[in-house]
């Protein structure tokens, strides 16, 4: 059995009195798609921004690729790209043109040339559907584009793994699924993520294990087919039975 790529043991994070991550333990294999659902509050958003550090954790610990996050500087930089992050917001810089928004992070943090970091952002552009916008400003873009952009400049750094937090609920309806099939690519191409998302559809394509979160536990977690057709506990069955009636 290979090292998990990331491993999550014991972990515990408090906001004030409200005990968001309980005793959180979980492993993510090289290459694996772990989708992490629950309801609004179960800590499923803390959980992924403290595997990059964003969230500090009070106990436990999280290793990526056999490394312990450090708690800050050098060596938290370093681990950071190797961990790509998408979020609902898409955090590009609004006075940058896209391509610019790509190469930032491998020049200055891969220390990349200029023209590779540049050729490779426009690969990458190419791949998401948006390389005939990248003289453009990120405002001149679509929500849809600009969260395909936000995706490109995180694999420009080429992650070991790429954590989603809820990347689609800020979009409108029909852009849901421009996003969404970039990441099923991903997937289907062997990237390791972590996706905390309300998109049944895609946790049913693209995941290999389904997640269920709840009061900051891991209530349960199986196969998409297993969670989705023969929930275990009843709070997933709560939750299915609310959001696939809608």
């Amino acid at each position: 059995m290979t090292e998990p790529l990331v491993v999550l043991k014991d972990v515990n994070k408090h906001f004030g009195d409200l005990h968001v991550l309980k005793d959180i333990n979980m492993e993510i294999g090289k290459g694996e798609v772990v989708v992490v659902i629950g309801p609004s509050g179960s800590g499923k958003s803390t959980l992924c921004r403290a595997i990059n550090r964003l969230e500090t954790i009070e106990s436990g610990t999280i290793t990526i690729d056999g490394k312990t996050l450090p708690e800050e500087g050098k060596a938290l930089a370093q681990l950071r790209a190797d961990v790509g992050m998408v979020f609902q917001s898409f955090n590009l810089f609004a006075h940058k043109s896209i391509l610019d928004n790509v190469t930032l992070g491998p020049i200055k943090v891969r220390k990349q040339k200029k023209d590779a970091a540049e050729k490779r952002a426009m690969e990458l552009l190419e791949r998401v559907g948006v390389a005939h916008q990248a003289e453009k400003f990120p405002a001149q873009l679509s929500g849809g584009q600009q969260q395909r952009v936000a995706i490109a400049r995180s694999l420009a750094m080429d992650p070991k793994v790429m954590l989603f937090d809820e990347p689609t609920s800020a979009l409108d309806p029909e852009m849901i699924n421009e996003v969404l099939d970039v990441m099923v690519g991903l997937a289907k191409d062997g990237m390791t993520m972590i996706v905390v998302t309300h998109e049944m559809g895609f946790a049913r394509k693209a995941a290999n294990r389904v997640v269920f979160m709840a009061d900051g536990q891991i209530v349960e977690q199986s196969t998409p087919e297993d969670f989705f057709t023969n929930p275990k506990s009843d709070r997933a069955k709560d939750f299915l039975a609310k959001i696939l009636t809608h």
